[in-house]
């Protein structure tokens, strides 16, 4: 069965993790297409920024926002019930907020390990079982894994665990929503320049400057501009593609994994390496495909 594309104006569009980031850009980029926001994140502070800042962009896509700590799994009950009170119908669902976590996994305590479930799996699942009795006919729902829920490098345990059941709840949920004419596409971002990095927390005993320097290690693969990695997500909404990749950094590591999955520790060190290169080409204002 086939869709339709998406018709972004006058849908109602969720957004988790709205307040920075892919998020931020995604909310702006429907706003310009015409969609009503519903826009959700943890920081009241920013979150209110960036609605305001639609409001004054785009005059005519109404923005309401919702606070919500998504590690809290009450706290995501009651956002659903919020979102539902909000809105009579929900047409697109973005589960974007995600958190990282480094460290070995006997560094790393299971309480940070439950943590990284909770936000980047859990809270999706709830928010799509709760919200998809709102999502009719025509509807979609995007789902934002990894390049991390495609390979498994080592000390990010927690982090592919999480994404790559999230791919894996999509994948399945797809077969089960095309009859009833509603798309889902996974999401596989690479190095894709968002606040992730300084964000993260880092497991093992060390010290103040050691986990500094870990996160600004970690910040400098990020170079994918999160604007345009927000324009290609909603082009592939409009075009209902089940699975987008955005850059080198995840199409690289696909292949590999499928044709060469034990030569991933090599890969590692050669998708650093292409990050950085990426990162120099959109310096000097080249544009290499995604």
């Amino acid at each position: 069965m086939s869709l339709r594309p998406f018709r972004f104006t006058g849908a109602t569009a969720v957004v988790t993790g709205a307040a920075g980031g892919m998020g931020e850009h995604l909310a702006r980029g429907l706003a310009e297409r015409g969609s009503t926001l519903l826009l959700v994140d943890r920081d009241a502070r920013l979150l209110d920024a960036v609605a305001s800042s639609i409001r004054s962009s785009f005059p005519d896509s109404p923005v309401a926002t919702f606070v919500a700590d998504l590690s809290d799994r009450d706290a995501v009950e009651a956002l659903a019930v919020d979102l539902r009170a909000a809105t009579g119908s929900v047409d697109l669902l973005v589960n974007n907020a995600g958190v990282a976590l480094a460290g070995r996994f006997d560094q790393i305590t299971m309480a940070d390990f439950d943590w990284v479930m909770a936000i980047n799996f859990a809270a999706p699942v709830l928010l799509t079982h709760r919200l998809l009795p709102s999502i009719g006919p025509g509807g979609h729902i995007v789902n934002v894994s990894s390049v991390f829920g495609l390979v498994g490098p080592r000390g990010q345990t927690a982090y592919s665990s999480s994404k790559f059941a999230l791919r894996g709840f999509t994948e399945s949920l797809r077969n089960e929503l095309l009859p009833r004419g509603i798309g889902i596409t996974s999401v596989h971002p690479g190095g894709v320049r968002t606040g992730i990095a300084l964000n993260a927390r880092i497991g093992g005993e060390l010290s103040d400057a050691e986990v500094k320097r870990a996160k600004e290690d970690f910040d400098k693969l990020l170079t994918f501009p999160a604007d345009r990695a927000a324009g290609l997500i909603l082009e592939a909404v409009r075009a209902r593609r089940p699975r987008l990749l955005i850059g080198l950094t995840a199409k690289v590591p696909d292949v590999v994994a499928r044709v060469a999955p034990m030569a991933f520790g090599t890969l590692e060190r050669r998708a650093a390496h292409l990050a950085r290169l990426a990162g120099k080409a959109w310096r000097r204002g080249d544009s290499p495909r995604a």
